[in-house]
């Protein structure tokens, strides 16, 4: 996978402060949000690209070790071990960080990469130790609406440059992260690929506010439903449902169905609750014959 220089995605030079890299960060942000480009494809990448530029030089400890180590940054403690105190050993393995190690003798010298930065050490018994460093591991964010969250289907992502088809599954929850494992950067020296990690950002609905795996919804309900009693039709994310109110229905009563909520993660056929609030609705415009009765059954309250 190609090399971004991440300075370049923010459009700041090498010499920029946090400050002008937090500023561009959020301009740039606020530029290419899917919020404000639903239909473009090219401004999603771009925003996470920006997103992962801005995890990198927003913080000083990450963009110290990119500044010397490129897109192998991630490894920089790994390489500052080895240049201190270099030893190949018989035998390989998975060292800490992701580097394997390998070894045809007692002793070897530095991989071509290794070698590059840190320069070259052979042994008598002309060994040779190959390190294979662990891809970069990627983050990006899937916007979706709840409606979405709700049903398992395909998604678009792309990320780096790269297009991948995944599936969400039904019930994902706002803020919760998934790992792909091996759709991360490239490996060095034949390492593994990194892994994906993708965070779910559900936008709030304009009717159902989802709390765990129960959905909340306020109904409107006229006063003479309330006194007398009678029916009121309810939505469901699932369709309609006629539902039977009480007499004397106060405001704020609530009612739970069943099984009418939001599905559970990874639990087929299984849902939570729908809780439903009456708001009972006082009428502003009576003529007067209403205001009339209705002083009758206040002198008749007392």
């Amino acid at each position: 996978m190609a090399y971004i220089d991440y300075y370049q995605v923010l459009g700041v030079d090498k010499t920029a402060s946090q400050e002008d890299i937090r500023k561009a960060y959020k301009k740039l942000a606020r530029k290419h949000h899917p919020d404000l480009n639903p239909d473009d494809p090219e401004a999603h990448r771009r925003f996470q690209e920006v997103n992962e530029a801005n995890e990198v030089l927003g913080d000083p400890e990450k963009r110290k070790k990119y500044d010397q180590y490129g897109e192998q940054w991630k490894h920089a403690d790994e390489f500052e071990k080895q240049k201190q105190s270099y030893g190949a050993q018989a035998g390989g393995g998975y060292a800490d960080g992701g580097a394997y190690w390998s070894s045809s003798g007692d002793a070897g010298e530095f991989s071509d990469f290794f070698e590059s930065m840190f320069g070259s050490r052979r042994s008598g018994g002309g060994g040779r130790a190959n390190y294979a460093f662990r891809g970069q591991d990627y983050t990006a964010e899937l916007h979706l609406s709840l409606m979405d969250a709700a049903k398992t289907h395909k998604q678009l992502l792309t990320v780096n440059g790269k297009n991948l088809r995944i599936t969400v599954p039904a019930g994902v929850a706002d803020g919760q992260t998934i790992k792909l494992k091996g759709q991360g950067g490239e490996g060095t020296n034949g390492g593994p690929a990194g892994d994906l990690y993708i965070t779910f950002v559900i936008a709030e609905d304009p009717r159902f506010k989802r709390v765990g795996d129960d959905l909340y919804v306020s109904v409107d309900i006229n006063l003479y439903t309330a006194v007398l009693g009678g029916e009121q039709v309810v939505e469901t994310m699932d369709g309609k449902v006629k539902l039977k109110v009480a007499p004397g229905t106060q405001y704020n009563t609530k009612v739970r169905l069943k099984g009418k909520g939001f599905p559970l993660y990874k639990k087929e056929d299984r849902f939570g609750d729908l809780i439903i609030s009456f708001r009972v609705q006082i009428p502003t415009e009576l003529n007067e014959r209403q205001q009339e009765l209705f002083r009758e059954l206040a002198a008749m309250n007392h």
